[in-house]
């Protein structure tokens, strides 16, 4: 199923979404981080991952967020992109999960890959 304006809509959202997460508040405390983690670092330390994946999973995290923003121009780079974010952000649930965090503190990973995985199926081609 096709729907442009939605599909686009999605990736408007996702794509600042995970600019908002990785550039704007990265050192920040947000009620959704992962464990008793006051930043970016922390969380991913909370979950048992060394600092390094933290820059691999945050560099692919900020490509496919742009992709999908440049797939608005160029629409066949938006079910890649979406696929990829769609698997990252289960990651981040299945992560929530290992540190048995609050439905509260996975929720938005949840809306992400529910986002991501609705993108790649409104993508036609």
């Amino acid at each position: 199923m096709c729907s442009d304006t939605l599909r686009m809509l999605l990736q408007v959202a996702i794509g600042f979404g995970i600019y908002n997460v990785w550039l704007v508040r990265p050192r920040l405390e947000t009620a959704y981080r992962g464990g008793a983690a006051k930043n970016l670092r922390e969380e991913f330390l909370a979950y048992g991952l060394p600092t390094w994946f933290m820059y691999v999973i945050g560099t692919l995290k900020l490509t496919f967020a742009t992709l999908l923003i440049y797939g608005i121009a160029e629409p066949s780079v938006v079910r890649p992109a979406a696929i990829g974010m769609a698997l990252l952000m289960l990651g981040a649930v299945i992560m929530h999960g290992k540190v048995k965090d609050d439905l509260s503190k996975t929720i938005p990973a949840l809306i992400m890959f529910g986002m991501s995985v609705t993108t790649a199926l409104l993508t036609c081609g």
